[in-house]
């Protein structure tokens, strides 16, 4: 194995499909499948014995369902990412999916350029998601805004004692750096493209988004998106 290549486990209860995404794999350069499950369970329990960099993880599969094989998974073993791969895309298959901890969500008319792109995103932190994710995620979260029982202007963080710095705007402490972090993250772009677009190394950006994760106690960049538009910080927050 080169140092380059990604290990992917497949996760698919109808063989045709799961033997297919494997051999489309194989197919594409720079990833190695090293297993291929039947079930959330065997998922779970091939996770544990190969230590893959990510999951191709489907949903609906009986014994365990990928909701909770993917919670397990991202309890047991943070470092191996999951992205979904399934027939659905409504709300009720995708926010479970992401709160259980999955990074990528795609659905099963993916190309194989799509997957590996999935792949590599979430490889290199950032979220693997369809077009058509991202702009449910935004729907859902726009609609949330809405049916707020909150004041209809957006809430500001608690005023402190004595407001003064442009800091003080900003909730949990966030630096306005951290916030123009974030919302380059709720724009979707990875940690290279903000290094790029903010003319810094990937590294600060790293550290950046370490912090902002700590200050505003997200798990990763799917419920960081969810913050960010939840509290206003988006591309127009400047």
């Amino acid at each position: 194995m080169s140092a380059g290549t990604t290990r992917v486990l497949v996760a698919d209860d109808q063989t045709v499909v799961r033997e297919g995404i494997v051999m489309l794999l194989g197919l594409l350069p720079g990833i190695e499948v090293v297993g291929a499950a039947a079930d959330g369970e065997q998922a779970v329990a091939l996770v544990e014995r190969h230590h893959p960099d990510v999951v191709l993880m489907d949903l609906r599969m009986p014994r365990v369902d990928g909701v909770e094989a993917t919670r397990r998974i991202r309890a047991a073993h943070p470092e191996t990412e999951v992205v979904v791969l399934t027939t659905y895309a409504d709300d009720d298959s995708l926010f479970p999916a992401l709160r259980a901890g999955a990074r990528g969500y795609l659905t099963k008319d993916a190309g194989g350029e799509e997957i590996a792109r999935a792949i590599a995103d979430v490889r290199s932190g950032a979220a693997g998601l369809s077009p058509q994710v991202q702009l449910r995620l935004l729907e859902r979260l726009s609609e949330g805004q809405k049916a707020s029982p909150a004041s209809p202007e957006p809430a500001p963080a608690p005023a402190p004692a004595q407001p003064a710095a442009r800091g003080a705007e900003l909730p949990d402490g966030l630096t306005a750096r951290e916030a123009e972090v974030l919302a380059l993250i709720a724009e979707g772009l990875s940690n290279t493209e903000i290094a790029q677009r903010l003319f810094v190394s990937p590294a600060t950006v790293k550290t950046h988004i370490n912090n902002l994760f700590a200050k505003t106690a997200v798990r990763d960049r799917a419920q960081a998106v969810a913050y960010a538009f939840r509290h206003g910080i988006t591309g127009t927050h400047q």
